[in-house]
């Protein structure tokens, strides 16, 4: 008797090892604090002409700057994380883009619109921009040239409470540092 359930002890440890092994892993949350300010190497390149003409918002500024170096945004689906088919296109161009410019490096950076909890959209945004960094690197971009940080609903480029709102903040930045 005492070895049976010595036998049914050890069986029960083990299977709530094997358990315990195959959940899943916390995802890794990164992002700056709402009190902070995040340095902008981008607005210290910046020429005479442009700053003194430009108003906009810095954040509006290193996507400007994405824009003009050949980098484009992604889209995703509500409460999604993979890239998109209609994406995909975006994607390859991006990586052309950095296979041109071998040492560049670049800052996903994960969106989501309003709706969910901070926690939520910052853990949303997170995958979101692990998922476009595996893209590139599965197209055979160095994943050490990628850095990624979510912002979750902290930075939104539309402020309206509509669909197409929603949808321009469902997105990943690509931001060349």
């Amino acid at each position: 008797m005492k070895i049976r359930s010595s036998l049914l002890l050890v069986i029960i440890i083990s299977l709530s090892l094997l358990a315990l092994w195959g959940c899943p892993k916390k995802a890794e949350v990164t992002a700056t604090p709402e009190g902070q300010k995040e340095a902008a190497p981008a607005a210290e390149e910046q020429k005479p002409e442009a700053a003194a003409t430009e108003e906009a918002k810095p954040e509006t500024n290193e996507r400007a700057a994405a824009g003009a170096a050949g980098l484009q945004p992604v889209y995703f689906d509500f409460d999604r994380s993979f890239i998109r088919d209609d994406a995909r296109s975006v994607m390859k161009a991006n990586a052309e883009w950095l296979k041109a410019n071998p040492k560049a490096k670049i800052r996903i950076e994960g969106n989501c619109d309003e709706r969910g909890t901070k926690e939520y959209n910052q853990a949303l945004g997170q995958r979101r921009a692990s998922s476009a960094k595996k893209y590139l690197t599965d197209l055979g971009i160095a994943a050490k040239r990628i850095s990624l940080i979510s912002y979750g609903k902290e930075k939104p480029v539309c402020t309206e409470q509509s669909e197409e709102c929603w949808q321009k903040n469902r997105r990943d930045d690509l931001v060349a540092e």
